[in-house]
């Protein structure tokens, strides 16, 4: 059986990196094409030595054109800025290719919102309709059908899985929700900037982004369907030490009185059939150490009776998770294929 064919459009940045790496193992799909009007003209294990002498290491990298690639390509992954990632997508998609977006412009399903979040006109409002928010836990049957599938942000998939048990089912009150999240430094791309460097950032901790941070609105978007009502949330990112990962901690107040072993019944149950999410033994935490490469989103609960809160914390890896190993997982749906092929990989460890 003749693979699936991979175009991906913005190879030199982390999630690009990743994706290609993931690519080169996949059972089913192969990479034919990588775009990106810097690097034209140069082989792709040349531009990335980690890739010679696997599968995909021959591409010659190429500058973007909607008619080559819909010549060459099944599907497309889109991994440029937003702005960019939309008149893409809408060139793509109106020649009939697949296409998951990695950008923002596609997951706000209100464009008013999109546009005052993110300061950019939305052009291809007609698309947003059609786009399908590609966290497989919440919208497999969806994903499996769509043409266009906007991937998550990483600091959403963090926080609405770790969420999504306890809001659909009325665990905790929609109100006072606190979201407290730590990013690993690859979460502001590979492009060179000053507050990104190895001494800036080495032996530091900082909160930033504070009551203004792009992904607010996803979040609400998200927590506001799974509770049935618009939610409003403290979303609070910070930048620590490390290389990849992101550890959120968020803050709820019990709508009822529960038990820890309900309440981690009912995250259990509700993701009973969704192999990468791991709801941890009772008195266990999660790290990011235990995820670093892979699908996988951990998941902690504590219950505190003094101030009736359950604080959940969620672990994933924000390169895999929360970007290329979830945009390679959706286009396995869109091609009927198992959600887990070439994404199965167990963490990196140390």
């Amino acid at each position: 059986m003749d693979k699936i064919r991979v175009g991906l459009v913005g190879i030199t940045g982390y999630t690009g990196m990743e994706l290609a790496r993931l690519l080169c193992g996949h059972p089913s799909m192969r990479l034919v094409m990588g775009c990106s009007r810097s690097e034209s003209g140069r082989l792709l294990g040349d531009f990335y030595p980690f890739l010679r002498h696997l599968p995909g290491s021959d591409v010659v990298i190429t500058v973007y054109n909607a008619k080559e690639i819909a010549k060459q390509c099944d599907v497309v992954f889109l991994a440029v800025p937003h702005g960019k990632a939309m008149v893409m997508a809408g060139e793509l998609t109106d020649l009939g290719i697949k296409v998951v977006d990695l950008s923002a412009d596609f997951r706000i399903h209100d464009a008013d919102v999109y546009e005052k979040w993110y300061k950019v006109t939305h052009t291809r409002k007609d698309l947003l309709p059609k786009a399908v928010f590609g966290l497989p836990e919440l919208y497999e049957e969806q994903i499996k059908k769509a043409q266009l599938v906007a991937n998550p942000g990483c600091y959403p998939t963090s926080a609405i899985l770790g969420l999504a048990p306890a809001l659909s089912s009325g665990i905790v009150s929609g109100q006072d929700i606190v979201i407290d999240s730590k990013s690993g430094t690859s979460g502001a791309g590979r492009k060179a900037q000053v507050t990104s460097l190895f001494c800036e950032v080495h032996d530091s901790f900082k909160a930033y982004g504070l009551a203004k941070h792009r992904h607010t609105p996803e979040i609400e978007q998200e927590l506001s369907l799974l509770a049935g009502t618009p939610l409003t949330v403290s979303f609070n990112p910070h930048l620590v030490p490390m290389g990849r990962g992101i550890l959120s901690t968020i803050y709820t107040k019990l709508a009822c009185t529960m038990s820890l072993d309900e309440i981690w019944q009912a995250y259990a149950d509700f993701y009973k059939d969704k192999p990468f999410v791991r709801v941890l033994p009772k008195g266990e935490l999660p790290e990011t150490r235990n995820v670093r490469g892979s699908l996988f989103c951990d998941i902690g609960l504590v219950t505190d009776e003094r101030t009736g809160r359950l604080i959940i914390v969620s672990a994933i890896d924000n390169i895999c998770r929360g970007a290329s190993g979830q945009a390679l997982s959706n286009a396995n749906l869109m091609f009927g294929l198992p959600q887990a092929a070439g994404v199965n990989q167990a963490p990196i460890l140390p």
